[in-house]
């Protein structure tokens, strides 16, 4: 795989200033824009294109901008201080559609690929929860069978990000049949339009307007083995990995972006609303919840930028850190719950309102607790690498 050139320390923080005037000046104003839909509006999403943000994690030898991850955090920090649906838009083309194959799949498969992605040419969805199968990988039920020099894609996948506006698929399908492990996984790129391939009706969700996900369903989708992603049948389960692992610590800093602004809308509340002849924000018990929320805040910032370095760190060695990256998701995630509540307790009874900031954010936070790993998988996956690391000590 090519060497990432990356920018230099100046070139990066211009490059972080355009993205603050484009969260200020463009993003925030248009989110009332989202309500009711089902997804992003293409002057949108070119806006994001324009900006370089579905290149973020590809490596310019591919077309992108190769930021280091502690880099792209900070990219995303600010990001997601407008509505996680910006986010979503990008978030699977530069997580779970590029990282499975910059990192195992073949260099065709790279150079086909990536530098449609990182210009946003290329939208990419990822096709790996099912009806019966998600905190369970292991019982994936779609299956891919050999037929000469093809295989041919069975199955029906549940809730994907983006599925509706994807130009390609990661596919995760079975090969060896009789398999309940994840050995018997393989992945596959499955271009939108091949036959057989199709998607239902978006997904009615209690947040996130403006960021569809829906079921897509293979019906005897053929696809030649070039498609098979590094051209290894068994290896999926390790792609998938590569590109949820990224994808959770992209969640857990939208978690904290989604949590500032919440804490700066209920601040500002706050320090307007009045009662009993002063601002709210005088009031002890409330300060004592705004602080609460920002030690919050700190600590998930903290944890993100340690292990982002950590990531950087490691290269393609990612099993050390596998569990840092659960920490942040598990703890951001549910932080971002808590000061959503207290966001929108301070608003009292305007906080309840449909179409108020804090009620459109903490519908969508609720979210974060639950997809790419749900808080007790990560807490599982915590828990046995502590008694693993202490039984090799």
């Amino acid at each position: 795989m090519p060497d990432t050139m990356l920018p230099t320390a100046a070139e990066f923080e211009t490059y972080l200033d355009s993205i603050r005037r484009l969260v200020r000046e463009k993003l925030i104003p248009a989110e009332p824009r989202l309500d009711g839909q089902e997804t992003l509006p293409e002057d949108l999403t070119q806006l994001l294109r324009d900006a370089g943000l579905f290149g973020i994690s590809i490596p310019t030898a591919y077309g992108g901008l190769g930021l280091t991850m502690e880099q792209q955090v900070r990219v995303m920090f600010e990001v997601t201080r407008a509505s996680s649906v910006f986010r979503a838009r990008f978030s699977t083309t530069i997580g779970l559609g590029s990282q499975p194959i910059l990192y195992n799949g073949t260099e065709a498969q790279r150079l086909e690929w990536l530098p449609r992605m990182a210009s946003g040419e290329v939208t990419a969805s990822f096709a790996l929860t099912e009806p019966e199968a998600g905190s369970d990988a292991g019982g994936l039920r779609t299956t891919a069978r050999r037929e000469g020099d093809d295989f041919v894609i069975n199955g029906t996948k549940r809730y994907i990000t983006n599925a509706r506006q994807a130009d390609v698929f990661i596919v995760m399908a079975r090969t060896v049949e009789g398999t309940r492990d994840a050995s018997g996984i393989s992945a596959f790129i499955v271009p939108a339009g091949t036959p057989g391939l199709s998607c239902g009706a978006a997904d009615k969700k209690m947040g996130q307007d403006g960021s569809a996900t829906s079921e897509v369903y293979f019906d005897e989708v053929r696809v030649p083995a070039s498609a098979l992603i590094g051209g290894r049948e068994g290896g999926g389960f390790k792609t998938a990995m590569r590109g949820i692992n990224h994808a959770r610590l992209h969640v857990a800093v939208t978690c904290v972006g989604q949590a500032q602004r919440l804490l700066e809308e209920a601040l500002s509340y706050t320090m307007n609303r009045r009662q009993f002849g002063q601002a709210l924000a005088e009031f002890q018990l409330v300060q004592a919840q705004l602080a609460d929320s920002r030690s919050e805040l700190l600590a998930g910032r903290s944890m993100i930028l340690e292990t982002a370095r950590a990531f950087d760190a490691a290269g393609e060695a990612q099993g050390p850190i596998v569990a840092d990256i659960a920490c942040c998701k598990l703890f951001c995630s549910e932080m971002a719950g808590r000061v959503a509540d207290r966001a929108l307790q301070l608003h009292g009874g305007m906080g309840y309102m449909h179409g108020t900031v804090v009620e459109q954010l903490f519908r969508d936070v609720r979210l974060f607790r639950i997809f790419e790993g749900a808080s007790d998988v990560q807490r599982l996956l915590i828990g046995k690498t502590m008694v693993a690391e202490a039984k090799r000590a």
